[in-house]
């Protein structure tokens, strides 16, 4: 069976759904998906991001745990690893640098 579709998914993004032996744990119909949205999500994020650190919050890696925070709760639909890819792309969208990982609360 071929694969026509066109959406390329980065190396990063796999990593949230591959195994350690490096299988994916999910379908790849629902890979795409969750990277179509995630993606998605990432590029909305740009604007209201770019807006906070010109009005409220001059400092990068500060807007950027803020809206991780956001993405981190059950409520935003996406899961604690596509939290932090979407965070990831958003920095790199922007040309900020990379966020530090948040430690675990457990």
């Amino acid at each position: 069976m071929s694969d026509d579709n066109q959406i390329l998914i980065p190396p990063s993004f796999f990593a949230v759904y591959t195994d350690a032996r490096q299988r994916l744990s999910e379908p790849i119909g629902m890979v795409r998906e969750r990277y179509e949205m995630c993606e998605d999500l990432a590029c909305h994020l740009v604007g209201h991001a770019q807006i906070q650190h010109h009005t409220e919050v001059p400092v990068e890696s500060e807007i950027l745990r803020r809206i991780h925070a956001g993405l981190a709760t059950p409520e935003s639909g996406v899961s604690t690893a596509e939290a932090m890819w979407i965070v990831q792309r958003l920095a790199e969208l922007l040309g900020w640098g990379a966020p530090e990982p948040e430690p675990a609360d457990d």
